[in-house]
């Protein structure tokens, strides 16, 4: 049987551009990109903490270091500049990989700067 697990994700990043006329696709920091353990035109989900959105694009690479999340195409409908969104790439693996799999999380600062890494998240309590 296989299993879909998050395999990486960077969490509050902020959107820097919306590009309605530019390829369909979600353009990161290419920095940002390799912390996470994403890959050039991997399939990502996009959550919008700010307005709800959720949706699917695809990764390109935008200027390493650059702290540039750009949702291009029809994905640019979904955001404002600044808005906070977190992108999450899953992957498929069997049960035996899936019990020591570390994932890759990535959170950021609101200017998309890496606050920390973890590979975990601490269980959550009411």
């Amino acid at each position: 049987m296989q299993i879909t697990m998050m395999k990486g994700k960077l969490h509050m990043g902020a959107v820097t551009q919306a590009e309605l006329w530019y390829d369909g696709s979600c353009a990161i920091d290419s920095d940002l990109v390799a912390l996470a353990g994403l890959r050039e035109f991997e399939k990502i989900d996009i959550y919008n903490v700010d307005n709800g959105e959720r949706f699917h694009t695809y990764v390109i690479l935008a200027e390493a270091g650059s702290g540039t999340i750009s949702m291009n195409g029809a994905a640019a409908r979904k955001v404002q500049v600044g808005d906070r969104v977190i992108i999450a790439a899953y992957g498929q693996m069997d049960e035996a990989e899936a019990s020591t799999f570390q994932p890759k999380l990535v959170y950021l600062n609101k200017d998309n700067s890496v606050e920390r890494t973890a590979n975990t998240i601490p269980v959550q309590v009411a």
